[in-house]
């Protein structure tokens, strides 16, 4: 991927690994979009990074999808990169009879507006130069954590997408890059449960050193382990994992 002179959207970039990304494009002489739900957040990250342009919307709506998508192309027709970051995650029991429309906001929002966010941009992403669509999966699309079974499962099916995306896309000019983390100290379902997880900042350098060796599969940590682990090892690291669960 080229790292300079680009337009890039990063959606749920007000926070997070999506946050970290963004000023580091920025750092590296990049036009950076971010978007998310919260405008106190997106102008919270806006006073740390001014060059930052902004956008409130909610990706877990398809017309939250279409507005942005038709917003983007007419404010910065020069985009070429989209980076599918939004994400949220879950505890759930499932022997608890939930309200289904909290699962099927995390279904929305981790796998339907990334695949619906490519079929929107990628006519007007391909024609550019140096075009490129950054997925962030997760190492637990490899091997599932069991109390977050929904974010867990839908990790699994956008890597699934991103690795069939690559492959249409192969005779084209579009880089597709499938960003992989582990557990990493961010407020990703709440505050306080990833204080166990790596340094976000070590993690989003580990991210730009592969994306500077034209990685287009970048995993780090444990998440690089479970990618590379057989069947027999990955279930090894299941029962390994998710014993305090039992």
């Amino acid at each position: 991927m080229e790292l300079t002179g680009n337009t890039i959207l990063v959606t749920g970039g007000a926070s997070g690994i999506g946050l970290a990304l963004a000023g580091r494009f920025v750092n590296r002489g990049n036009q950076v979009i971010i978007c998310g739900r919260r405008k106190d957040k997106l102008e919270e990250a806006k006073e740390r990074v001014p060059q930052f342009h902004i956008r409130v919307c909610d990706v877990a709506e398809p017309s939250g999808r279409i507005a942005l998508c038709d917003w983007a192309k007419a404010e910065f027709p020069g985009l070429n990169v989209l980076v599918n970051n939004a994400g949220i995650q879950r505890r759930v029991d499932l022997t608890k009879n939930e309200e289904w429309d909290s699962t099927s906001a995390e279904i929305a929002i981790n796998l339907e507006a990334p695949i619906h966010l490519t079929q929107l941009f990628y006519t007007h992403v391909s024609a550019k130069p140096n075009p490129a669509i950054l997925n962030v999966t997760s190492g637990l699309s490899f091997v599932p954590l069991a109390n977050v079974p929904v974010y867990s499962a839908t990790k699994t099916a956008f890597h699934s997408f991103t690795l069939s995306l690559r492959h249409q896309l192969s005779s084209t000019s579009v880089e597709v890059i499938e960003i992989i983390p582990p557990a990493v100290d961010t407020d990703l379902g709440g505050p306080g449960l990833h204080t166990f997880g790596v340094n976000l900042d070590e993690f989003a350098d580990a991210v730009f050193a592969g994306l500077e060796q034209g990685k287009a599969e970048i995993a780090y940590g444990t998440a690089l382990q479970a990618s590379l682990a057989s069947s027999e090892e990955r279930a090894a690291i299941f029962q390994g994992m998710n014993a305090r669960f039992n």
